[in-house]
């Protein structure tokens, strides 16, 4: 098995449904936090994390995702005759921002499954998985850190966070203890999928970053649809556990969950708040408004 981590999925095949009606023919991947599309916030991250190849799982209606990363000729004609330079550097630059390949999940049969429809693309390679709706402010990216803790530690990651009270039930729940060496690190034993706040056996969240063996492409392949008739990522991981180690990582960082509307709210004032152009006119802003 090839050690390095050179390729990253993207499930982006999903209906979008906490979207609606915005999203009943705008996939949710292209809902603009600020002025990007929030895919391209993953796709980004994964390239300065050192990712060579993106391979988005995509659904019907979600052509928009291949036009956004693909070369506008009409657009750039236009801004370079125009004289704006700057303008047509940035659509440029977002065609030009990875290999990117495209697999079309033809029924939303689970996260599981979507991360299946890879398998051809990664082949006996470790690879990344990057939940769209996931957008992590973090320096370095979320995704670079858990590679390094993948390379120290030699098992699969998953990303974490802590989440105290009621709302851990909303998440896949790790179970494990630290690791002596780093306190961020934990060796995992089991997960939960959304216990009940009494029966959580940690308070580390699984959120939506994963380096992952390809080992796990067959136990997908093994696994039994669950309900719904959908396929489990985290099932396929709890297989993976009984053949391997795999680890918890809670990254450096601030995550949001761009796939809830207040989520997104919450990330569009704190993304626009650190744009140098108009951050600071945006907090006189907000200071005077009302509240």
């Amino acid at each position: 098995m090839n050690k390095l981590v050179r390729k990253a999925v993207f499930p982006a095949g999903g209906l979008g449904t906490r979207f609606l009606p915005a999203t009943k023919v705008i996939p949710k991947e292209m809902l603009a936090l600020v002025d990007k599309p929030i895919i391209q916030y993953g796709v980004e991250e994964a390239i300065a994390s050192g990712i060579e190849h993106i391979i988005i799982i995509t659904g019907r209606g979600k052509g928009t995702m291949e036009d956004h990363f693909d070369h506008s000729f009409e657009l750039d004609a236009t801004l370079e005759r125009r004289g704006k330079h700057e303008l047509l550097a940035v659509s440029r630059n977002v065609a030009t921002l990875a290999r990117i390949s495209y697999v079309r999940q033809k029924e939303p049969l689970g996260l599981g499954h979507a991360v299946l429809c890879a398998k051809e693309f990664v082949g006996d390679e470790p690879f990344a998985v990057l939940l769209p709706d996931d957008v992590i402010d973090a320096e370095p990216p979320c995704l670079k850190q858990m590679i390094d803790v993948f390379e120290e530690k030699g098992g699969s990651v998953l990303a974490t966070q802590t989440v105290e009270g009621p709302a851990i039930s909303a998440y896949g729940v790790l179970a494990g203890a630290q690791d002596p060496d780093n306190p961020r690190i934990y060796n995992c034993t089991g997960m939960v999928e959304k216990p009940r706040f009494a029966d959580a056996p940690s308070s580390q969240a699984i959120i939506g970053r994963y380096v992952l063996t390809p080992r796990v492409f067959a136990l997908l392949e093994q696994t039994r649809p669950g309900a719904g008739g959908e396929i489990q990522l985290t099932d396929g991981i709890k297989a993976l556990l009984k053949e391997e180690k795999v680890f918890g990582y809670t990254f450096e960082g601030k995550r949001f969950d761009a796939g809830d509307k207040f989520g997104m709210l919450q990330a569009t004032v704190e993304f626009a708040l650190k744009r140098p152009e108009f951050g600071a006119k945006f907090r006189a802003y907000l200071k005077g408004l009302p509240l």
